[in-house]
C-alpha cells in the first residue's frame, strides 16, 4: 500500500474517534454531575468511569468502521484513482500487464497528490453539546438544594476593621449507615440527612459548617438530644435507630435557617412457614403405611436460620386412656438463606406408630435476628393411622355405594334409560332389544312396590332384583323420590320378594291370645299390622290419590317395557314422574312412634302479671366525654388565626398515644414546623389536617324513635301509669 495512503487512512481513523469523544465526554459528565447532585459522590464518579469507558469503546468501534472496503470508496471518487482504487490491495502475481500498468500509474499520482480523508469537524453539533454540558454542571453544582441553608458570605467588615459576626450554615453533610449484621446490607454514605434505615441500624453524622459554632448537637422530636464533636473542622456523632424520629441540627450561635429531618425504619419481620406436603392439614393413612413424607418452605426478608425443628407427637389410645410422646428433629434446610426448604421423611415404625394412633408434626422455624431471633411455626399436620375395623367399615361402605343404586332405580332414570334403549334399537337385535326392555321394567316394577308401601299395599311376590351386570349402565338416581320414601333407601333388595312371607296375610288363624282393649289386639284383627315406619307416616286423601295415581301409570309402563315396547311406555311413565313431582311438594305430617316426653311445666317460673321488683324504663341518658381532650382543644385554638395553640400539652399527648397512630412522625414534623414558626398559617393549616386524622370518630347516635299513632301512645301512657 502507497505510504502516503496509509497515513491519510490512519488520520481519517483518528478524526472519527476524536469526533466520537467531543461529543460524548461533555455529555458523560453531565450526567455524572447529575448523579452527583441526586445521589452521592460515590454513584457519581461510578457513573463517570462507566460513562468514559462506553465513550472510549463507542470512538474505537466507529474507527474501525472504517475499514478498507470505506478506503477503496473515497479514493475512487478521486480522479487520480481512475475508479481503479481496489488493485493497489490486490497481489501483483494475480494481476495482467495491463492491470499493472494501470496500478503503477495510480500508485505515481497518489504519491504526488496524497488524498485528504479525514472528515470535517461538527462545530454545531460540538457546541450544542459544550454549552448544554456547561449548563446541566452549572445548575448541578450551584442550584442550592432542597431545605439546605445557602453558603455564608464574607463577614462584612466594618470601619474599625472588626468583622461583623455572622449566624453559621451548614456547608456539608454526610450521613453513614451501618446495617445490623444479620440483615447482610452493606455499609454505605449518603449526603442526604433523611432517609430509610433498618431497625438498630448505627448512624454516624458528620457535618461541617461555615464559620465555627461553639456547639453543635442533634436535637430529636422527644427531646433526645445528641452532642457532636469537632475534629479537624468536622463534627461528627453517632446515634442506633432504635425507632423512628424527627430532627433537626442546632448549633450556638443558632444556624440561619434548620428544617426537620426524619428517619424512618424497616423492622425485621418474623419468618414464615408454608406446608408443601401434604397438602392437606389431615391425612388419612393406609393399611401397612410405613413411611410419611412431609416438606415445608420458610421465607425471611433477612434470612433463615440454616437448621430448624421439627416437633413430633404421637397420640396413642383412645376415650380417657390417651398418652403422648414427644420426639424433637433437627432438620437442614437447603436453598438461599430468604427461601429455605427442609424436608424429611419420617419413620412410622421407629416411632411405634400403630393402628389406630395419631402422628402430629410441626415445624419451627427462626430467623437471623440478634440478639435474640424471631420464630414462627407451620400448621400441625396430623397423620391418621386407621384400624382394622376402620378399613372394613370403609370398605363396605364403598361396596354399599357401589351396589345398592343399581336395585332402586329413580322414574326419571327409569324415562332415560327407555329413551336410551330407543336411541339403540337399530343397532340392536330383536330379542336383545326385548331383554333390555324387560329388564327395565323389572325396575319400574320395584319403584312402583316401593311407592305401594305408603298406601297400605301388599307386595306381589316379585322376584329379586336382576344382577347388576344384566342392567342398563346409567344407574345412578336422582332426586325425584318423595320424601317419606327416604327411609328405604337402603333396604335389602329382598324385601319386596319376602313382604308375604313376613306378614303372612291370614289373619284369621293368629293363635294368640286375645286381650280385650288392647290397642294392638284390634288393629291385628281389623287391620294390616305392617311396618311401623310405613304406618308412622300419614298422607292427606289428595295426596294419597295423587300417589295412586303415579302408581296406576307405573303400572301401565311397565306392562308396556316387559312387552318390549318402550316407545308406548314413555307416556306412561312422564305422567307417572308429573305426579310424583306434586307428592314432593305436598304436605305431609310424620308421628312419633311414642308419646312426646316434656318435662313438667315450673308453675314458680311461670309469668303473673306483677310489677313488683321490675326497674323503671326511664333510664337516665348521661352525656359522653369527648375523647382525647388536649387534641381537640389545640383543635380549637388552631381554628382561630390570633390563638396560640398549646404544643407542648400536644406533644405530651402524641408521647402517651403514638403506638395506637398510623404514621406519629407525620404529627410530630407539623407540631415541630409550627414550633418554628408560629405565624406561619401554611403550617397551622396542616397540624390542623394531622390532628384530623388523629382524632376519634364519635360513636353513632341511637336513631330516635318514630313518633307512635294515637292507638300507641296510649299504651305507652298505659305503661307510664303503672298499676
Amino acid at each position: 500500500m502507497n505510504t502516503a495512503v496509509s497515513r491519510a487512512w490512519q488520520a481519517a481513523r483518528r478524526r472519527q474517534a476524536a469526533q466520537v469523544m467531543a461529543i460524548a465526554v461533555p455529555l458523560v459528565v453531565a450526567v455524572a454531575a447529575l448523579a452527583w447532585r441526586l445521589a452521592t459522590y460515590d454513584v457519581a464518579s461510578g457513573v463517570l468511569a462507566i460513562g468514559l469507558l462506553a465513550a472510549a469503546a463507542l470512538a474505537t468501534w466507529r474507527a474501525r468502521a472504517l475499514d478498507r472496503r470505506w478506503l477503496v470508496r473515497q479514493l475512487d471518487q478521486r480522479p487520480t484513482a481512475r475508479d481503479s482504487a481496489d488493485l493497489l490491495f490486490t497481489d501483483a502475481a494475480a494481476l495482467n500487464p495491463l492491470q499493472l500498468r494501470q496500478r503503477e500509474r495510480i500508485d505515481a499520482a497518489l504519491r504526488q497528490y496524497p488524498p485528504e480523508l479525514r472528515a470535517r469537524w461538527p462545530r454545531r453539533a460540538l457546541a450544542a453539546v459544550g454549552c448544554a454540558s456547561v449548563l446541566v454542571v452549572a445548575l448541578a453544582f450551584g442550584w442550592p438544594r432542597a431545605g439546605s441553608v445557602p453558603a455564608a458570605h464574607a463577614p462584612v467588615v466594618t470601619a474599625s476593621g472588626t468583622a461583623a459576626a455572622t449566624p453559621p450554615a451548614l456547608q456539608s453533610a454526610r450521613l453513614r449507615i451501618t446495617a445490623p449484621s444479620y440483615t447482610g446490607q452493606p455499609v454505605r454514605t449518603q449526603s442526604e440527612l433523611d432517609g430509610k434505615v433498618a431497625q438498630d441500624s448505627q448512624l454516624r453524622w458528620s457535618l461541617r459548617f461555615s464559620g465555627t459554632p461553639a456547639r453543635a448537637a442533634l436535637q430529636f422530636h422527644d427531646g433526645q438530644r445528641i452532642e457532636l464533636t469537632q475534629q479537624d473542622g468536622q463534627w461528627t456523632g453517632s446515634w442506633k435507630a432504635a425507632r423512628p424520629a424527627l430532627y433537626r441540627v442546632v448549633t450556638e450561635p443558632a444556624l440561619r435557617a434548620t428544617r426537620l429531618y426524619r428517619l424512618d425504619l424497616v423492622p425485621d419481620q418474623p419468618p414464615s412457614v408454608r406446608v408443601i406436603e401434604p397438602e392437606a392439614t389431615l391425612v388419612l393413612g393406609t393399611p401397612g403405611q410405613r413411611r410419611w413424607q412431609l416438606r415445608f418452605e420458610a421465607r425471611d426478608d433477612h434470612g433463615v436460620a440454616a437448621a430448624a425443628q421439627l416437633k413430633v407427637t404421637l397420640a396413642q389410645g383412645s376415650g380417657e386412656n390417651i398418652t403422648f410422646r414427644e420426639q424433637v428433629i433437627t432438620l437442614s434446610g437447603s436453598g438461599p438463606a430468604t427461601q429455605r426448604r427442609f424436608a424429611h421423611t419420617l419413620d412410622l415404625a421407629a416411632l411405634g406408630a400403630s393402628a389406630g394412633n395419631d402422628v402430629i408434626a410441626q415445624l419451627q422455624v427462626r430467623d437471623n435476628h440478634a440478639p435474640t431471633p424471631q420464630s414462627a411455626q407451620s400448621s400441625s399436620l396430623i397423620l391418621r393411622l386407621p384400624t382394622e375395623a376402620d378399613v372394613q367399615e370403609a370398605e363396605l361402605e364403598g361396596m354399599v355405594k357401589r351396589t345398592l343404586p343399581a336395585y332402586f332405580r329413580s322414574q326419571r332414570q327409569i324415562i332415560i334409560d327407555a329413551e336410551a334403549l330407543l336411541a339403540q334399537r337399530s343397532k340392536l337385535s330383536a330379542d336383545e332389544f326385548t331383554r333390555r326392555s324387560d329388564a327395565i321394567g323389572v325396575d319400574q316394577r320395584i319403584l312402583r312396590l316401593r311407592y305401594g308401601q305408603f298406601l297400605g299395599e301388599e307386595s306381589e311376590g316379585a322376584p329379586r332384583p336382576p344382577p347388576t351386570s344384566d342392567l342398563p349402565t346409567s344407574d345412578v338416581p336422582s332426586n325425584d323420590v318423595p320424601a317419606p320414601a327416604a327411609a328405604d333407601d337402603h333396604e335389602h333388595d329382598g324385601h319386596a320378594a319376602d313382604h308375604d312371607d313376613e306378614h303372612g296375610h291370614d289373619h284369621a288363624g293368629n293363635d294368640a291370645p286375645q286381650v280385650f282393649g288392647s290397642a294392638t289386639d284390634v288393629l291385628s284383627e281389623y287391620g294390616h299390622t305392617h311396618d311401623q315406619a310405613e304406618a308412622a307416616t300419614l298422607l292427606d286423601p289428595q295426596t294419597r290419590a295423587t300417589l295412586k295415581a303415579a302408581l296406576d301409570q307405573m303400572w301401565s309402563s311397565e306392562g308396556e317395557l316387559r312387552q318390549g315396547r318402550p316407545k308406548e311406555a314413555l307416556p306412561h311413565a312422564y305422567k307417572a314422574l308429573a305426579f310424583i313431582k306434586e307428592v314432593q311438594q305436598a304436605e305431609r305430617i310424620y308421628l312419633a312412634r311414642v308419646g312426646p316426653d316434656l318435662p313438667p311445666i315450673d308453675e314458680s317460673r311461670r309469668l303473673g302479671g306483677k310489677r313488683e321488683g321490675i326497674d323503671s324504663r326511664r333510664l337516665p341518658l348521661a352525656a359522653l366525654t369527648a375523647p382525647d381532650q388536649a387534641i381537640v382543644a389545640v383543635w380549637q385554638q388552631l381554628d382561630g388565626a390570633g390563638q396560640p395553640p398549646d404544643l407542648d400539652a400536644l406533644s405530651s399527648w402524641l408521647r402517651a398515644n403514638e403506638a395506637r397512630l398510623a404514621d406519629p412522625l407525620s404529627l410530630a414534623a407539623s407540631i415541630e414546623e409550627l414550633r418554628m414558626a408560629p405565624d406561619c398559617m401554611r403550617c397551622r393549616d396542616a397540624l390542623r389536617a394531622q390532628l384530623w386524622r388523629a382524632l376519634l370518630r364519635p360513636v353513632p347516635a341511637p336513631a330516635r324513635r318514630s313518633i307512635p299513632d294515637a292507638m300507641g301512645q296510649r299504651y305507652r301512657d298505659a305503661l307510664g301509669a303503672g298499676p
